[in-house]
């Protein structure tokens, strides 16, 4: 008798909800629009019968092939191609999704290597993701905003002490092929380890060579674990080099919503700029400078704007970004390097004659700038790093001199001493990343005058032993001066006696 009366209710419900579903039902005329291909080629395909088709919709084939309507003209839609099969020709029917392009987010993806579609690449299984986000999305508002006050640390000597970059802003990495930029890059990734920052890195149009060289490193450096990679490399369909970078930026978006900080690199946008004039063109858009179409600063500038710090009411999380950029023969003024340069909060530049002369990173001091200084810098570090990048580019002025045989007077010849030792002292092994620690130790020890008669060829292996102390040391940056002054006091006695 119970199982009857349960039996009951159960069609009593369905009779009920269809009796509201009728109820609420009124009839309407459904029409889908169907179009065809008219022409197909270089990740392009023409479209025609799709009147009510808008900027950003995605299509889908009958072959199975995939698009994103790029385009709109009178009679025709343009759309690049996301996913292209070989029976994708003239004729074939095209229909609308209805739905926005996105990506599947969530923690399931640290530690993976995904297309710009979220597809894996690393032969393991579809991602196990919470979340779904879209590729387009506007950056975060004003009042969401909060000022950048916490330092995200590279491990190299010269970011972390005299372009100090905080978590939440856009420093972008420019300078020629070759010179250190993607290893500047790595090497912040690398010393994220163990910090709690969630890193995403952007390949985009790379070889595949230099994709698996950059998967090998992060992996020998345990940094996979932390890190997930988007890969679109040069095979790739120029529609998915196109939206890597924004798939990135939507990943790493997630985490800094549930108030995390996360940390992403653009390698590199110059790829990235030519590719979307490749696009342009095919479209039979209008050129301009440099034949890149109109809107080429607004797609980077939309893209960085959503890279901030949020406030402690929206989580207070954070978004870091490190763009590259490549220029030819350092010429930092042409029109991309130009339009980001203005969309950032600074810039760190790469020089060729620094590099050939054996100063590595070769980065060129007078050139590159924090936009957000010592804001984001802890107070024991901006302490001492107050007078550093002046003493240093009032050396190597000074510097010119001696090469004209000038005779110069005894501080000046002091000042030019300290200056070469400072020189050695920047010099760092890429994949080396640094504790901040041991950076405060020795710019007390350059303050104090401690190293001035130190020679150069010296320098490297007290360096060494140096941070070897400071480690075992266990100090901190919020211990007291006089700890860290007689810590190294201690220690420089130490080495002179033996």
């Amino acid at each position: 008798m119970l199982a009857l009366s349960g039996k009951l209710s159960v069609t009593d419900d369905l009779l009920q909800r269809r009796a509201d579903w009728l109820k609420s039902y009124r009839p309407r005329l459904r029409i889908r629009e169907q179009g065809r291909v008219i022409s197909v080629g270089d990740g392009i395909a023409w479209v025609a019968g799709l009147p009510n088709a808008a900027m950003d919709d995605l299509l889908d084939f009958d072959d199975g092939s995939r698009g994103l309507v790029f385009d709109l003209t009178e009679e025709l839609v343009g759309a690049i191609l996301l996913e292209e099969t070989g029976d994708l020709t003239a004729g074939t029917a095209a229909r609308l999704r209805g739905k926005p392009l996105g990506i599947a987010v969530g923690d399931a993806l640290r530690g993976r290597i995904i297309d710009p579609l979220g597809n894996p690449l690393d032969g393991g299984g579809a991602p196990e993701c919470v979340g779904w986000q879209p590729l387009e999305a506007a950056s975060p508002a004003i009042v969401e905003r909060d000022f950048v006050s916490q330092p995200l640390y590279t491990g190299s000597k010269v970011l972390d002490t005299l372009i100090p970059i905080g978590r939440g802003q856009r420093q972008l990495l420019v300078g020629d092929e070759g010179l250190g930029r993607s290893s500047l890059a790595l090497d912040t990734v690398i010393n994220q380890r163990g910090k709690d920052v969630h890193c995403v890195y952007v390949l985009i149009g790379q070889k595949r060579s230099a994709v698996i060289t950059t998967i090998e490193l992060l992996r020998d450096y345990d940094a996979l674990d932390y890190t997930t990679l988007v890969v679109a490399e040069a095979s790739a369909l120029a529609g998915l080099q196109h939206l890597a970078p924004y798939a990135g930026c939507t990943i790493a978006e997630y985490w800094m919503r549930k108030g995390l900080h996360t940390l992403v690199v653009y390698d590199d946008l110059s790829t990235h700029a030519k590719n979307y004039r490749q696009l342009s063109l095919l479209l039979r858009r209008p050129p301009g400078r440099e034949a890149y179409p109109g809107d080429i600063f607004s797609v980077h500038a939309r893209l960085l704007e959503r890279a901030t710090c949020l406030n402690a009411s929206n989580g207070g999380g954070s978004m870091t970004a490190l763009p590259i950029i490549e220029t030819q023969q350092g010429e930092i003024a042409a029109y991309i390097p130009t339009n980001l340069i203005s969309i950032t909060d600074g810039q760190v530049y790469l020089d060729r004659e620094l590099f050939a002369g054996g100063f590595r990173p070769a980065i060129d001091i007078g050139k590159s700038v924090s936009r957000i200084g010592g804001r984001a810098q802890h107070p024991a570090i901006k302490r001492e790093a107050g007078r550093l990048k002046l003493d240093y580019l009032q050396f190597l002025e000074l510097e010119m001199f001696t090469r004209f045989g000038a005779k110069l007077e005894a501080s000046m010849e002091k000042a030019i001493r300290r200056g070469r030792v400072l020189r050695e002292i920047f010099k760092q092994e890429r994949l080396v990343p640094l504790p901040i620690e041991f950076q405060l130790a020795w710019m007390m020890a350059f303050n104090e005058g401690l190293l001035d008669k130190t020679p150069t060829d010296q320098v490297r292996s007290l360096l060494e032993n140096l941070q070897r102390a400071v480690a075992a040391s266990g100090l901190t940056l919020d211990d007291k001066r006089d700890r860290w002054r007689s810590e190294v006091d201690l220690w420089l006695g130490i080495e002179e006696k033996a």
